[in-house]
């Protein structure tokens, strides 16, 4: 085992994991600079999301050292465990802000919906490379149905964020798999639809009133508007080259709540600047290239569904949450990938990339082996 991680590591692609480094290291220290405004500052979470980054790489190492292959047969045992964590949850979960979606073990916390995410692409993966030439209603209904169901646990928790980014995931492998996009917007048709019915006969006025100041933050400035007022002014007055780490007048004195988790971008731009926010943009930007490069170079379409899954996940959560940020989107509570403080988030991050790894490690090793039979026949 330590041999072949050793051979694979050699194939890895060292400017996505370089990437990924990166990242996680703008974060530790964003995080850090939180945890300085504290009056008593604990460093306890720094050093649990340092423990979290240990534990993922090695897990990248490992899982980049695995063939990605093995996980097609086994995506629908995945996406039943996936499944009844996501249902346990909602018995046995913590309640954290009104959404019962963490396990909390000996004070360590895990958020199922994180690894839900995985299991779906593989899940999507799976069924779209079985039914590749499928392009009917079937596909649609079959994709549809696995889809779905973890949709609708996630929205049970209720986290509405998440059950977003499952659906968008679906969606959007649906168009690549060559679905009919008349099917595609006939079924957004009637989402639509049912939206405007459940508006106007199922739902309550307080419910309206939830879900208008959800979409308009501004409704209520003190309350659910005050974390996307504050961000604003954060990321607004970060300048080009920001304030300092330690000096944001909205993270340090505690006006931006939140800050290590669902604001930590606007902690990024008011502490480190226009600059580094540029910088942090262009890992991104970077990171899903390599993810797309990946899936672009697949000579079969689950690697490509695969590749392309990941992809289509780490850039929904981005934009998501910058869009946040700089309130343009809802506040959803998505996290912003490598960069916000929680270890779920981060080590199923790690672990997309350790899939990315094997698929580049195993294209690699195809590559080398077709020059090495063309130099042979030569």
């Amino acid at each position: 085992m330590i041999r072949r991680t050793i051979r694979a590591v050699r194939d890895f692609d060292w400017v996505l994991f370089a990437a990924m480094v990166s990242l996680v290291a703008v974060g530790m220290a964003a995080i850090a600079s939180v945890t300085l405004s504290q009056a008593t500052p604990d460093f306890g979470g720094l050093l649990k999301q340092g423990a979290a980054f240990v534990l993922g790489l090695v897990l990248v190492f490992v899982v980049g050292a695995m063939n990605y292959r093995a996980f097609e047969p086994a995506a629908r045992i995945f996406y039943l465990l996936g499944a009844a964590l996501l249902v346990a949850v909602l018995f046995v979960g913590q309640t954290v802000r009104g959404t019962t979606g963490w396990f909390a073990i000996a004070g360590w916390s895990f958020q199922p919906v994180e690894a839900a995410k995985i299991v779906l692409v593989l899940f999507l993966a799976r069924y779209f490379s079985h039914h590749a030439y499928q392009r009917d209603l079937r596909s649609l209904v079959g994709s549809g149905i696995g889809a779905l169901l973890l949709v609708g646990l996630t929205l049970l928790q209720p986290d509405f964020g998440s059950a977003m980014v499952l659906l968008a995931v679906w969606v959007a492998l649906l168009l690549l798999s060559g679905t009919r996009r008349s099917y595609v917007v006939t079924l957004l048709g009637l989402a639509v639809v049912s939206a405007v019915v459940a508006w106007m006969f199922v739902l309550k006025p307080y419910q309206h009133e939830r879900i208008l100041t959800f979409l308009d933050p501004s409704r209520d400035p003190l309350g659910r508007g005050y974390n996307l007022t504050q961000s604003v002014i954060a990321v607004g007055s970060g300048g080009l080259f920001g304030r300092g780490l330690g000096f944001g007048s909205q993270s340090q004195l505690r006006f931006l709540p939140e800050a290590q988790t669902d604001f930590i971008f606007a902690v990024v731009a008011e502490e480190m600047g226009f600059i580094a926010v540029t910088a942090v943009l262009a890992l991104y930007a970077l990171l899903v290239w390599r993810a797309v490069r990946l899936a672009r170079l697949a000579t079969d379409t689950f690697t490509a569904h695969v590749a392309a899954g990941i992809a289509i996940l780490f850039t929904i959560q981005i934009a998501i949450n910058v869009g946040m940020n700089m309130g343009l989107m809802p506040v959803t509570g998505i996290a912003l990938p490598f960069i916000s403080y929680g270890g779920s988030s981060l080590l199923f991050s790690m672990i997309m990339v350790g899939i990315l790894q094997s698929i580049a490690v195993r294209q690699r090793s195809a590559a080398l082996t077709t020059i090495d039979v063309l130099e042979r026949g030569w």
